[in-house]
């Protein structure tokens, strides 16, 4: 080779060096398989210490989306205000042994017992919680209405404070007797269409005699894929319609729509047992269904203007 072409010291080492790194990874490599196959020839207890021995790469998570918290709403205080005014009202302060006089103090012990005289009103026929007010925090205020045999209404309020979990309540202060709430307006009824006699009136009638007298099967009456069972025990003996009122026009029409067309309508019927004359009122929803009404929902509530609650 001429000495031109001859290869600098320092340009024949690199190869060198590179081919011996390269055989030193192949030694390793050849190693490493050596030794897991060992390992696996040694048995499953000497595999896991080997991978426990690995070293690990630890990877940090990402950081957790907040959780959200749900509220739970304060606990209606009422039934324990009831309680307490209906022990209260039966409990004389002359016989604190009585089991409503301990009733009322184990409620309240530092609120005194009333002390009516001989020939005083009887004791409430039914009490009832009819409205709670929160304050501030866990304090309470319950207005209870009281019914006597006679037919009068006396309204009391009283102070209730609750725990931090709402689980525990106790009556802070003496019943005061108050107002009894006001009538408040009743809005104007949706159901402003007057419903002829006819097919819709005759499914109403029959599926409601079905429903309350046991005459006939309720299934019959009802939309393909709706479920209702008829009351049981069978608290009438009759069941007559009074007047059918609708919210949509098309209840009114002498022929029914098109198939799937649904309207709402209020029913008041009048059923009958052997104890008297009942005044009833029904909500419903019917659909049409090859030329006839179907029930297709027996609803709760009356709508007001504006439609079904």
């Amino acid at each position: 080779m001429s000495p031109g072409k001859q290869a600098s010291p320092g340009e024949a080492a690199a190869p060198m060096a590179a081919g011996a790194r390269l055989e030193a990874m192949r030694r390793r490599a050849r190693v490493s398989r050596v030794a897991v196959w060992t390992v696996i020839a040694a048995g499953p207890i000497a595999l896991a210490v080997a991978i426990a021995s690995t070293p690990t790469t630890v990877v940090a998570a990402s950081a957790a989306k907040p959780t959200a918290v749900r509220t739970v709403p304060a606990t209606d205080p009422g039934g324990y205000a009831q309680l307490f005014v209906g022990a209260w009202l039966r409990s004389r302060a002359d016989d604190p042994t009585t089991a409503q006089a301990r009733l009322a103090q184990s409620m309240a012990p530092d609120v005194e017992l009333p002390d009516p005289a001989a020939d005083a009103q009887s004791a409430p026929a039914s009490v009832t919680a009819v409205r709670s007010a929160q304050r501030t925090g866990g304090v309470w205020s319950v207005t209870v209405a009281a019914q006597y045999a006679n037919g009068s209404v006396r309204y009391y309020t009283v102070p209730v404070t609750a725990d931090a979990s709402a689980s525990s309540f106790a009556v802070t202060g003496a019943p005061g007797m108050v107002t009894g709430p006001t009538r408040a307006d009743v809005p104007k009824s949706a159901y402003g269409v007057s419903v002829p006699d006819g097919g819709l009136s005759s499914a109403v009638g029959e599926f409601l005699a079905a429903y309350l007298t046991g005459a006939g099967e309720v299934n019959r009456y009802l939309t393909p894929g709706v479920n209702l069972t008829a009351v049981f025990p069978t608290p009438y003996t009759a069941v007559a319609v009074q007047r059918i009122s609708a919210i949509e026009e098309t209840a009114a029409a002498d022929q029914v729509p098109a198939d799937g067309t649904k309207v709402r309508v209020l029913a008041s019927v009048e059923a009958r047992d052997a104890t008297g004359r009942w005044p009833l009122a029904y909500e419903l929803t019917l659909k049409a269904r090859s030329g006839r009404w179907d029930i297709a929902a027996l609803e709760s509530g009356i709508a007001q203007d504006g439609g079904a609650q």
